[in-house]
């Protein structure tokens, strides 16, 4: 199989791909070959995306991740687009800011969930729906985070959401196993993606240098297309035994102890 061939002839769904790991993860998986629904709720940036990469490999869906309903009809546009389903990347998602948990607020929270672990519940319901019926040995990846692993970084909205998509993900693996169909996440560490940049009010340079200074490995800043690439390899056969697992892309930060001085000279 020739690199730039991994997912030949698949058909893949991405949500929040209309920008950062979304976006790049498309281009990825066209460029190996797949078709491509981009789902997302910013149809001007979704189309531009779709537009950019090539509308023979590429479509735009608008779908909010919190509306079952639209999930189910994201599903069904790829359906009568491309005729099948082997990919469902469940991107979407919302961060927050670091906050006291005695000043938690509790409606941001319940949206913080209904975005990060709801909307992952209804991707995974509904593309499992289409495999098993159909038998297609599926990948369903979520993108869940470094926060799921290590907390304190951030908001406890966030990291509860996070943690909680490990669950979703590793008991949805034990049930869809029996169908050949594997169930994985992602946890990234820091990535300056549009969405933290202006969740932070900070520029792409600003954010990566709060990674760059507490990563643990040096001379390599984490960029979209890295994770990208972790979904790629969980996307295609080259993981064709991988299920219920976290793949974390943080360099290590999340096993190291920080507190240990560094014995390198």
């Amino acid at each position: 199989m020739s690199k730039l061939s991994r997912l030949e002839g698949k058909v893949a769904i991405v949500t929040g791909a209309a920008s950062g790991i979304g976006a790049e993860t498309v281009k990825t998986f066209v460029e190996n070959g797949a078709f491509v629904v981009i789902a997302d709720i910013n149809d001007e940036l979704g189309h531009q995306v779709a537009t950019s990469i090539g509308l023979d490999k590429v479509s735009y869906h608008h779908c909010d991740v919190r509306d079952e309903k639209q999930v189910e009809a994201t599903v069904a546009f790829a359906l009568e687009k491309y005729g099948t389903l082997d990919i469902m990347f469940s991107n979407a998602g919302i961060g927050g800011a670091i906050h006291s948990i005695l000043e938690l607020n509790l409606n941001e929270f319940d949206n913080m969930l209904a975005i990060n672990i709801r909307g992952s519940a209804a991707s995974i319901k509904h593309a499992a729906r289409v495999m098993v019926e159909r038998k297609i040995r599926g990948s369903i990846i979520c993108t869940a985070s470094v926060v799921a692993t290590i907390a304190g970084s951030t908001g406890h909205d966030y990291t509860t959401s996070k943690s909680g998509l490990l669950g979703l993900v590793r008991s949805a693996c034990g049930e869809l196993g029996a169908y050949g169909i594997r169930v994985n996440s992602i946890s990234p560490y820091v990535v300056g993606t549009p969405l933290t940049c202006s969740e932070l009010n900070m520029e792409v340079s600003e954010v990566e240098a709060i990674g760059i200074g507490s990563s643990n490995l040096k001379g390599i800043t984490l960029k979209t297309t890295h994770i990208a690439e972790a979904a790629l390899f969980l996307a295609s056969d080259e993981s064709a035994y991988i299920s219920g697992h976290n793949l974390v892309v943080d360099g290590g930060f999340s096993v190291i102890n920080s507190c240990v001085p560094s014995i390198t000279k």
